[in-house]
């Protein structure tokens, strides 16, 4: 499958880094790491959630199913985000996008600060995050793989420049939770001062985004014409890669997370009395901790074998699963916390596994849409949450978890077989 690169001349709006006196080429502008900030933002909006979800049910007085429902409606907002995301930001460029989604992301913030005075504006508030880090994961990321590139840096190879934005992303998701957790544990008006920091990364990332250049000029008629044989051939292998070898994988990358955050805890912290939040916050950073701790690894496994990144990353959450299992039949926190990063790492190998391989897939003018696809089944990850709540009062979530560990080894086993035979010429 050939890569695609971004054109060889830059746009009029950007000026290449000129040559110092030497005669040697001054070093590339990072502008991928202005444009990075926004996936922080992004992350950290969700994860800033999950870290309060004991507050909301001890200050509040809102119940499990509540709180969780309140986690699941947030794939509701993302699915939209991502859907509509992608496409218009192929169409009217990437930084308008952002810049819109990171306004929206701030205003739901806005909405959930209003939740101790009224819990009824936590449904839209937690809607309209979903909207904007759905937005900016699409925009964002096809956004920071093209500043990472030609012309505009100097990435390697489409896998790195991929593999960034998920790296910024699980930075935001390692900081919310734990940042809100230690907010909402100490300081006055907990459930209102814990998502302060979050506006204010907004700005930054707003500001830092402003700086960087448009890789994708506005085209409104882009998609509108029907492609060229060839391309529309090119297209469809690429959705047929993605099918066989990305989506049965993607919904892993927040499967894992997801139960770590929303599920974990409450099985596990009866005996933390008082604590409750700040455990809850530890776990929020571990679990996305260990997967940006896993990005070398993935990158070595990467260059070994096409798939051997999402077939370890399947392996990992597998594992993971099996000691949440352990943890929640005995109720040991440190168990758990084990079980969080395993799963991490299982999260870190899954997203740079699909990141790398949408990289390669898409071609320049379909990045975007087909980023905000993997992006949207990633997602349906963080409704595992819901579905293992519905499912408590026949099975007991030992063995919800046992069974989430069987469905990953059979994906794993999925993906191995279809690798290994495209490898053998099959």
């Amino acid at each position: 499958m050939s890569k695609h690169t971004a054109p060889a001349t830059p746009p009029a709006a950007f000026t290449p880094t000129p040559p110092t006196g030497s005669g040697t080429p001054a070093p590339a502008r990072r502008y991928w790491l202005s444009a990075g900030w926004v996936m922080t933002a992004s992350g950290w909006s969700a994860n800033q959630f999950s870290a309060l979800l004991g507050s909301y049910r001890s200050e509040l007085g809102l119940t499990t199913a509540t709180t969780t429902a309140l986690f699941g409606i947030y794939v509701l907002g993302l699915l939209p985000g991502l859907l509509l995301g992608g496409p218009l930001a192929d169409r009217r460029g990437r930084r308008p996008l952002v810049l819109l989604a990171l306004g929206t992301s701030a205003l739901a913030t806005c909405l959930l600060m209003l939740g101790p005075a009224a819990s009824a504006f936590l449904w839209p508030g937690r809607f309209l995050t979903g909207i904007g880090a759905g937005a900016l994961l699409s925009a964002g990321g096809a956004w920071i793989k093209e500043l990472s590139s030609a012309p505009y840096g100097t990435a390697p190879n489409p896998g790195v420049a991929a593999r960034r934005s998920g790296l910024f992303l699980s930075a935001g998701f390692a900081t919310g939770g734990p940042a809100a957790s230690l907010i909402a544990q100490w300081a006055p008006y907990p459930l209102v001062t814990a998502y302060v920091p979050h506006l204010v990364l907004s700005a930054a990332a707003a500001l830092c985004a402003a700086r960087a250049p448009e890789t994708s000029p506005a085209h409104p008629g882009r998609g509108s014409a029907a492609p060229a044989p060839g391309a529309q051939s090119e297209q469809r292998a690429a959705a047929a890669e993605f099918r066989r070898l990305v989506a049965p994988v993607a919904p892993w990358v927040f499967i894992a997370p997801a139960v770590a955050f929303a599920t974990l805890p409450g099985l596990v912290d009866a005996d933390l009395a008082g604590l409750q939040t700040v455990y809850a916050g530890v776990i929020t950073a571990v679990t996305p901790g260990a997967g940006i701790l896993v990005a070398p690894f993935a990158r070595a496994l990467a260059a070994r074998h096409r798939i051997a990144t999402g077939v370890i990353g399947l392996a990992a959450v597998a594992l993971g699963m099996l000691i949440a299992a352990l943890a929640a039949a005995q109720a040991r926190p440190l168990v758990a916390l084990l079980a969080s990063t395993v799963l991490g790492a299982g999260y870190g190998l899954c997203v740079a596994y699909g990141l790398t391989e949408v990289a390669a897939l898409a071609p320049a003018h379909r990045l975007a849409r087909l980023t905000s696809s993997f992006w949207a089944l990633a997602y349906l990850g963080f409704l595992a949450p819901y579905v293992i709540t519905l499912c408590t009062g026949l099975f007991a979530p030992p063995t919800l978890l046992i069974g989430a560990a069987v469905l990953a080894v059979l994906t794993l086993v999925v993906i191995a077989y279809r690798g290994t035979r495209q490898a053998q010429g099959g």
